[in-house]
């Protein structure tokens, strides 16, 4: 089973914003490094959901954000190791519109579930796979590592 390694800073960051945009999805992404099992990700970037239509159960992070979320990863040292949002008044599961909307495959999906503003259960899966027509989604282990790191803004 794969795991996804996220410093206690991390795992806390991304409870928050699902708390803070409530009842709106939260999104961001995770930058770290690949383990031997996985990804070891030492902080997460909180991205804007460019989702108007459905943002209280869809998101989207425009092109031009994840570009420069990863150009600053890349001068960090680090890669984007996948991707986080949440659930408003849903459980941290994957539904047919995650999937068909995750691209990176070999990166790792954490979704929270926040039930009535709070954060609750936190679920990681890998999009597998080696092409869009055969990824799918594989649960995996989180581990929490306790570190120093923390989130930073994209600028």
């Amino acid at each position: 089973m794969s795991v996804l390694q996220l410093t206690r800073a991390v795992y806390d960051a991304i409870r928050a914003h699902g708390e803070e945009t409530y009842p709106r999805e939260c999104c961001g992404a995770l930058l770290g490094t690949p383990a031997a099992d996985g990804w070891r990700i030492e902080a997460s970037v909180k991205a804007r959901n460019t989702r108007t239509d459905s943002a209280r159960n869809r998101y989207s992070i425009a092109p031009a954000e994840l570009v420069k979320i990863e150009r600053e990863a890349r001068g960090r040292g680090l890669s984007i190791g996948g991707f986080y949002h949440s659930h408003p008044d849903h459980p941290a599961e994957w539904s047919q519109a995650d999937l068909a909307e995750a691209h990176w495959i070999g990166c790792s999906y954490v979704i929270v579930a926040v039930a009535l503003g709070k954060a609750a259960a936190i679920h990681s899966f890998l999009l597998a796979g080696n092409a869009e027509e055969d990824k799918r989604f594989v649960a995996e282990r989180i581990e929490i590592l306790e570190s120093q790191e923390t989130q930073f803004e994209s600028k």
